[in-house]
């Protein structure tokens, strides 16, 4: 899981360099492609977060009521 991790954040690295790099060529939609980005990776790592916590927990253990 922590590859699928790396893997997002070395693509949101490139994506804001980007960004940054031509903004003056991206003009207005410097800002709507900014918070697009912050949300891709807020969602994204919450998903894979999500998914790395439910995979941790330890199987419940079966009722011994006897």
């Amino acid at each position: 899981m922590n590859r699928n991790i790396l893997i997002t954040l070395a693509i949101t690295l490139v994506l804001a360099w980007a960004i940054f790099h031509f903004k003056a060529e991206l003009g207005i939609f410097i800002l709507p492609l900014f918070i697009g980005l912050v949300a891709f990776v807020t969602l994204r790592l919450y998903r894979l977060m999500e998914k790395d916590d439910t995979s941790e927990k330890p199987a419940a253990k079966p009722n011994d009521n006897n």
